[in-house]
């Protein structure tokens, strides 16, 4: 069921958001040669603990995990599309990293994501990247009282497939509220002028999720968690959570 915020709920959960920018902000500027994903993720719990927040991730078992999510972080690096678990893995030079956080303040989470280059960039990296960046953006404009979900969709497959980057199908953005996963669904490609109508109160996460080869097949790891392409290539994952107002969509994780 899809629940409709208020006014007043929608800027509790913009407080939600500022610490998940807060938190990305902190990682990306530590996501260096040499640092672990551990690090980062010990970066981002030191953000919760300072700002009062919950971990949305933490203990987090959808219905196709085997297991509770063991991090408040997911790092995604290279072909790890999402849902990358923190590891020991320590960066290097030109590695794609993928970074998604979740909080929970006051009742109501907040998510977002953003892909970077660690020191050194290929310009394909950087590419894919910006382009990701820019479907959300465009799907972030779509979002408009009186349009539909599927014009969200198709704005951000249209940049996506005119890239010729693959589409990974069945995960995408969603509703986000007091549970970090709500109704409805959204897509990264899809029809417009289709599907759930965009209403002033929705609240969804809209999150770009690209993978460099063109090819739209992936796998799970053995961890039951982490999604990698299967032809190896290189995949980018940028995300934020959104509101429907009457004036138009508001980013809700920014600093």
């Amino acid at each position: 069921m899809v629940e409709f915020k208020t006014a007043s709920e929608i800027a509790a959960m913009r407080e939600a958001g500022r610490v998940v920018a807060h938190a990305l902000e902190a990682c990306a500027k530590e996501a260096r040669p040499g640092t672990s994903l551990l690090e980062l993720d010990e970066m981002a719990r030191a953000v919760l603990a300072a700002d009062g927040a919950r971990s949305s991730f933490l203990h987090y078992r959808p219905h196709f995990a085997p297991t509770a999510y063991p991090a408040v972080l997911c790092t995604s690096v290279n072909e790890v599309i999402v849902h990358g678990i923190p590891d020991d893995y320590r960066l290097r030079d030109g590695d794609l990293l993928s970074i998604d956080f979740g909080a929970e303040l006051g009742g109501f989470h907040g998510d977002a994501a953003r892909s970077l280059v660690v020191g050194q960039a290929d310009p394909a990296d950087e590419q894919l990247i910006a382009t990701a960046w820019a479907a959300l953006e465009a799907g972030i404009a779509a979002a408009q009282p009186g349009g539909r979900l599927g014009d969200i969709s198709h704005a951000i497959g249209q940049i996506g497939r005119g890239a010729g980057y693959g589409i990974p199908d069945g995960f995408g953005g969603h509703g986000i509220g007091r549970k970090m996963h709500e109704d409805p669904s959204v897509p990264n490609d899809g029809r417009p002028h289709r599907g759930f109508p965009l209403r002033p109160g929705l609240v969804i996460a809209i999150e770009p999720m690209f993978m460099a080869g063109g090819d739209d097949a992936y796998h799970l790891a053995r961890d039951g968690w982490a999604l990698r392409t299967s032809d190896g290539s290189r995949a980018a994952h940028v995300e934020h959570s959104v509101a429907i107002t009457e004036d138009g969509p508001v980013i809700l994780t920014l600093p």
